[in-house]
């Protein structure tokens, strides 16, 4: 990754907005021109740690940017499980350079032990975090107990933000490194059901936007990826906190919001057709850009992108705030 840092650095690709019913439904597949350039990316000597591995996202992305030349920590929880050998295999198979390492975001001591043994492996310097691991559970905001909801933050916030404070002092130290937080569509755009998902990736995505004006100055980007509907196991994987959450209600909860309790604990697929290797895809492709030109927000699905819109107008409304204040520079380096 180059050293060299501008401030006026971003350029943001922002297109129209497109209704958000097509959210979970949409078909289209990333055309083959965009997926052979992004196989053309050379990641070699970049290294790399990944949360949430066990699936989705994050597996295909320690494949991907391995077959790219990237060294990858891989790290998943609940250490020994299939879906850990298998990567170990593929990678002994492939002469692939992926490392699995034990890291549930919600454990301090796993965490801070899991990025060490990264950083040291790493040689010191550790380049680019990937914050994918996340988790969903269905139903109203009145029927998410404090059980339910201080899981979700714990994982979807709380965890990126103990990952960010383990990786940023060798960041700091090398003047170097490159921060994904994996958003959503959703936290932009809210539809009702959803739980707590989109309270915590609206707060992911202002901590992300905060930290990148405040680690700017030391060499540090930020990348928030917005993904929209993609067919991976978050949604199957709901069912079971989604069904405990459910089994707690009181029949007074149920019956006063049928159209979205009915359905808890029982989803089977969302995303439609989409390709989910949007996003690693993505990703490589931003960490391959030159230091200072990569973009803040990265918007991903091949039909609905609504929150292209609101990316844009909150940007305009920072500039437009703070453009001429003591951290106007930095605001518009980030933005512009």
């Amino acid at each position: 990754m180059s050293d060299t840092f501008k401030l006026n650095r971003r350029n943001l690709l922002l297109g129209a907005s497109v209704s958000v019913a097509a959210y979970a439904a949409a078909c289209s597949k990333t055309p083959v021109s965009e997926a052979s350039a992004a196989e053309s990316i050379d990641l070699t000597g970049v290294s790399i740690l990944i949360t949430g591995c066990s699936s989705g996202f994050g597996r295909l992305g320690a494949e991907h940017y391995a077959r790219l030349g990237a060294k990858v920590f891989a790290t998943m929880r609940n250490l020994p499980r299939p879906e850990a050998a298998e990567l170990e295999a593929l990678a002994w198979s492939d002469a692939l350079d992926i490392t699995v390492l034990e890291i549930d975001v919600t454990e301090d001591s796993q965490v801070q032990s899991g990025v060490n043994a990264a950083v040291k492996a790493a040689g010191g310097k550790l380049d680019v975090l990937i914050n994918n691991a996340g988790i969903s559970i269905a139903g109203p905001i009145e029927a998410q107990d404090m059980v339910a909801t201080q899981l979700i933050f714990d994982t979807n916030v709380y965890g990126p933000q103990r990952m960010i404070k383990a990786v940023l002092p060798s960041m700091r130290a090398n003047k170097n490194g490159h921060i994904f937080n994996v958003t959503s569509q959703l936290g932009r755009v809210v539809i009702p059901g959803f739980g707590q998902y989109s309270p915590t990736k609206f707060a992911l995505e202002a901590l992300s936007e905060q930290m990148a004006y405040e680690v700017a100055p030391h060499g540090v980007e930020v990348t928030i990826i917005q993904p929209g509907g993609y067919p991976t196991k978050i949604w199957s994987n709901q069912n079971t906190p989604s069904a405990a959450l459910k089994a707690r209600l009181s029949d007074d909860i149920i019956s006063a919001y049928p159209q979205f309790t009915a359905g808890m604990g029982k989803r089977e697929a969302g995303g439609g057709e989409t390709d989910p290797m949007d996003i690693p895809r993505a990703i490589a492709g931003a960490i391959a850009m030159p230091k200072g030109t990569r973009p803040l927000r990265i918007a991903l699905h091949p039909v609905a992108r609504p929150q292209e819109a609101i990316n844009k107008v909150s940007s305009q409304m920072q500039i437009a705030v703070l453009g001429q204040s003591p951290f106007g520079s930095i605001v518009k380096g980030v933005l512009d």
